[in-house]
């Protein structure tokens, strides 16, 4: 199959699993499509993703509460040298400054949709022939699409993605996997006390005015969060998504949204070529796709010693991290990623084509097996509000 291909409808008779889409005969009968991510099969030029653009912004405040604004940007304040003089400590306050948000509420598209609502005068499609509300075939979270291109050389982790199509437009959620929420639950102190570092890493980079310093003093809370809504386009598919971000970067380069913003990153220090390596097949993949997907410029890293101090920083330039795998037969290749991603977007169009917020398709993948789905109508898997389903359809605005 071509990277981005859609398989041929068949013109009557029982449903089959077109050949190309890996479908297979079970008991007599055929199995409703699958979709391979073998690679190889990914493996052509890079495919047309336009510049993405910033629609919007919104923030979360430290009691988790949506406000259709830019208040909890903050800005980017790095020091002078590579080696912090004096270190960072991202240990400090573990025990007795950190509010962590409760992972135990799956949010979904809650906040994003609060932000669809609020601007839906200004997103509905001109002339659209069929009256979409939101003029965009797929709106989601960066971290949904994240996932989504790396799939192709992820060995770990598998995910469930949760689809409905109202007036005209899929809308993406992720659902928790068993083994997420088991790894959640059982997260080990090492493990969150790990994460704690990554939000106190930022407090040690950013500053709360463009010109201030910043104050690594404070409570970590992991409510707070600034949020960027981009629009963009990939192949055919229209997609307007929301992401984090940790800062910007007014006096960088690249001044405005969203190539100014900054994405800030921990990672152990790197000791070998053969540790380099494996950070550059492993863990710069994913930093690469939830940078690239938004427009994010760069990635500054804090390589952090055994001790919990940061050893060095590294700046990643988003667009020359494809410079840095080149060559490296054994690493990941941005196109794969990139058109498996598409053919993904393809496979859902496909699929899912009754418009009903109360049918949702979930989409179900793990490591070594292609992507499968299956139908619930009218189940706990519903994640389009109803005030969003009104309030989209014409009826009052929310609150």
């Amino acid at each position: 199959m071509e990277p981005g291909a859609r398989p041929a409808k068949r013109s009557s008779g029982a449903p089959e699993a077109p050949a190309e889409l890996g479908g297979s005969p079970k008991r007599g009968r055929w199995a409703p499509p699958t979709l391979p991510t073998e690679p190889a099969l990914y493996d052509g030029p890079f495919p047309f993703y336009r510049r993405p653009a910033e629609e919007g912004r919104f923030s979360l405040d430290a009691q988790r509460c949506y406000h259709p604004d830019a208040r909890q940007l903050r800005y980017f304040a790095p020091p002078r040298a590579e080696r912090p003089e004096p270190a960072f400590d991202l240990r400090h306050g573990y025990r007795d400054l950190y509010v962590r948000r409760d992972e135990g509420r799956r949010e979904g598209l809650e906040h994003l949709l609060q932000w669809v609502a609020g601007n839906r005068d200004r997103l509905r499609a001109q002339g659209d022939a069929a009256g979409r509300p939101v003029n965009a075939d797929f709106v989601t979270w960066r971290g949904h699409l994240t996932k989504v291109l790396t799939t192709p050389y992820e060995s770990q982790e598998g995910w469930l993605l949760a689809v409905s199509l109202f007036r005209g437009t899929l809308y993406v959620s992720e659902v928790e996997t068993p083994a997420a929420r088991q790894q959640r639950e059982q997260r080990s102190d090492m493990l969150q006390e790990l994460a704690y570092m990554g939000y106190k890493f930022e407090r040690y980079m950013c500053a709360d005015t463009p010109d201030g310093s910043p104050d690594p003093t404070g409570v970590v809370n992991t409510n707070e969060a600034f949020c960027t809504v981009v629009r963009t386009r990939l192949g055919s598919h229209s997609l307007l998504f929301a992401g984090e971000v940790d800062c910007a970067d007014p006096r960088g380069a690249w001044p405005e949204p969203p190539a100014c913003y900054v994405e800030l990153k921990t990672c152990k220090e790197l000791h070998s070529p053969a540790q380099r390596r494996s950070f550059y097949r492993y863990k710069l993949i994913k930093w690469w796709a939830q940078s690239f997907l938004p427009g994010v410029s760069r990635i500054v890293a804090g390589f952090r010693a055994p001790d919990g101090s940061v050893a060095t920083l590294e700046t990643f330039e988003t667009m020359k991290i494809f410079q840095l795998i080149r060559g490296d037969r054994g690493c990941w290749k941005p196109a794969v990623c990139m058109n498996f991603c598409e053919a993904f977007l393809a496979f859902l169009k496909k699929v899912v084509t009754e418009d009903d917020p109360q049918l949702v398709h979930l989409f179900a993948w793990e490591p070594g097996r292609p992507v499968s789905y299956t139908r619930h109508q009218g189940t706990e898997h519903v994640f389009l509000p109803a005030w969003y389903v009104e309030t989209m359809s014409g009826g009052k605005s929310p609150d």
